[in-house]
């Protein structure tokens, strides 16, 4: 029998979800403008009608995008774990279908940090990790943290760095 494993406890950080909306809303922006553009050249070319009744059935399913778009950020906060020991590293995360995955250290590959323009305004950064046969991220963890994360999953890993 296997010793019961505690399941992660670790937390991203809190400005994970204003980073999250931030990001969103700029992509409901642009679709929204999108959608815009093709009700303007629908009434300005008179295109056949079903183009017109097409992008206007479009707009509910934005509208319902938007509105979920900015509320899932919230619970995939709350529901976002990670840890790591000399073993495993744990993640779990997931709103509706709850994920726990387990990454032996002795199948990690490499791991590095990485920080785009909205996590580098909020001081955050992403770690991301390569196994073989798969990928993983831990999203907006605070700079300090990342850095710290990832030199340890290196160390448990035993990956070496290499010199250019």
């Amino acid at each position: 029998m296997y010793p019961q494993m505690k399941g992660p406890q670790k937390r991203l950080s809190k400005d994970a979800v204003k980073v999250w909306i931030i990001n969103e809303t700029i992509m409901n922006v642009i679709g929204f403008l999108i959608l815009g553009i093709l009700l303007y050249l629908d009434f300005r070319f008179s295109w056949k009608e079903w183009i017109g009744w097409i992008i206007k059935g479009l707009i509910p399913i934005a509208v319902l995008g938007a509105v979920w778009s900015w509320i899932n950020p919230f619970l995939l906060y709350k529901n976002w774990r990670y840890d790591v020991d000399e073993e495993f590293l744990q993640l779990k995360s997931g709103v509706i279908n709850e994920r726990h995955q387990l990454v032996p250290m002795t199948k990690i590959q490499s791991v590095a940090t990485k920080q785009g323009p909205l996590l580098r305004k909020y001081g955050l950064c992403s770690v991301s990790i390569e196994t073989m046969g798969s990928s993983h991220t831990i999203p907006a963890l605070p700079k300090e943290i990342a850095i710290e994360l990832r030199n340890q999953i290196a160390h448990y890993a035993k990956i070496k760095e290499v010199e250019s």
